[in-house]
């Protein structure tokens, strides 16, 4: 006698073709290989411990911590230990002004000044649009150390004057924290509440983000990961913790691996989460839509998130680097897929473990053959010669024998080669050689360089 499924076995059997089927170029996590991408990157850039997340469908597939929350206890590193992000924070801030916009609160594309009054003039003509996107013109900067009274936030942007603009608004794509400053306290401002509160009321709440929080008198009541830097050579605990109110909406949110993996799978799926709609579809539509080119190359970026294409992948993704943490998240839409890595040492993303984990889940296409570059020649160099700025960053470029000597705060390079939309400096080595795009005016005089994210425009 043939046997029948039950309801619930059908159920299963739905569940089980619609993930395979979503997830069909997508291979299983090798929890093997990742332990030993993680150790070995640990290792290689002295960072004490890490945690990943790995989502596929609408589930979590694969966590695990590696390494040690802090280098004075050996506490050992787990999926739900708090981390610091670092600028991954900013799709959550995009998150709640777009989704303030969505329900008619804020007007993208109004001067802020509508909103926030006591600004200056100049200032309060930049829009949401533009903060969001990075195309403001607020030059860039990022104080880990300031007050711990969140009124902070205000108090700071009252105080900017024209000259916190390097660039007319709208002009060109360059990285700002202080737009991200800005946006949040906008948020704030529209709401009526702190900023930490719209997070915690818009976001960590109905994503069931129940230990994410932006306070670190809250985040210290949970287990928690110590933030680190190298001294004298070797990882060390940061004495007192780095903290500044006034930046909390562009790089300071508290959360885990497994709890970012929540706004991840609902990211991925059209806002839906645990069987419930928990962000409107439109919000992520619009976060993830291309509102700006970034100079040298075919990337952009959405509200908070960078926008690429990589060896036939979609990619939705960012970065977090601040005092003693670095974050990423990559997100491919398209396949259901993410990989979420938090770590506890300034700056350490862990890419190479990010790319261990894609390279070996992911069906990808062959690099792509390197462009094609010549020499530059003394026309080159002599038009891009001069001093660049933003707020008080600087590039100086200089003539040196067959090169384009560039000193980017302190830091020197020599460019002698140049492909279709960029400049690239000699091999040191240490990475990927740097890359510096030149940008002319309708007039074809150089009115701006782009490096690192951020651009400078010609000062004199």
């Amino acid at each position: 006698m043939g046997q029948t499924l039950s309801s619930a076995n059908k159920l299963l059997l739905t569940v089980a073709v619609a993930l395979t089927a979503a997830a069909a170029e997508v291979r299983q996590p090798d929890p093997a290989l990742i332990e030993h991408a993680a150790m070995e990157e640990l290792k290689a850039t002295q960072t004490p411990g890490a945690a990943v997340a790995v989502v596929l469908g609408d589930q979590v597939v694969f966590s695990h911590g590696y390494g040690v929350a802090s280098v004075e206890t050996g506490a050992p590193i787990t999926p739900d230990m708090l981390f610091r992000l670092g600028s991954t924070t900013k799709m959550f801030t995009a998150s709640a002004v777009v989704g303030l916009a969505l329900d008619g609160k804020i007007d993208l594309n109004a001067p802020v000044s509508r909103y926030i009054s006591g600004l200056d003039p100049v200032i309060g003509q930049v829009t949401a649009n533009q903060l969001l996107s990075h195309t403001s013109g607020l030059h860039d900067e990022a104080p880990m150390f300031g007050s711990h009274d969140e009124r902070a936030l205000g108090i700071g942007i009252h105080t900017w004057k024209a000259d916190f603009l390097f660039a007319p608004p709208g002009r060109i794509y360059s990285y700002s924290n202080p737009g991200f400053w800005l946006a949040g306290y906008l948020a704030e401002t529209v709401s009526g509440k702190p900023y930490a509160d719209v997070i915690a009321e818009r976001l960590f709440g109905p994503l069931g983000m129940s230990r994410s929080t932006l306070r670190p008198t809250m985040a210290m009541t949970f287990p928690m990961a110590q933030g680190h830097e190298i001294r004298d050579g070797k990882p060390a605990v940061i004495h007192p913790a780095a903290d500044n109110a006034s930046g909390w909406p562009a790089g300071s949110i508290f959360s885990s691996a497994l709890e970012l993996s929540r706004f991840v799978i609902a990211f991925m799926n059209d806002g839906r989460l645990d069987g419930r709609q928990v962000l409107p579809p439109k919000l992520i539509a619009i976060m993830s839509s291309p509102h700006a080119e970034i100079p040298g190359g075919d990337d952009h970026y959405g509200y908070g998130l960078d926008l690429s294409t990589s060896r036939g992948v979609h990619w939705v993704q960012h970065g977090g680097s601040r005092a003693g943490y670095g974050s990423t998240i990559r997100m491919a839409p398209e396949q259901k897929f993410a990989v979420i890595i938090v770590a506890n040492r300034s700056g350490s993303g862990m890419p190479k473990l990010a790319d261990a984990i894609v390279d070996s889940m992911l069906a990808l296409d062959r690099k792509p053959s390197e462009p094609t570059i010549h020499p530059l020649d003394a026309g080159e160099i002599h038009q891009c010669a001069g001093v660049y700025v933003n707020g008080t960053s600087e590039v100086r470029l200089e003539a040196d024998g067959g090169a384009l000597k560039a000193s980017i705060d302190g830091r020197v390079e020599h460019f002698r080669k140049a492909a279709v939309k960029y400049l690239l400096a000699e091999p040191n080595g240490a990475g990927e050689p740097l890359k510096l795009v030149v940008l002319p005016d309708s007039n074809g005089r150089v009115e701006f360089v782009f490096v690192n994210g951020r651009a400078f425009r010609r000062a004199d």
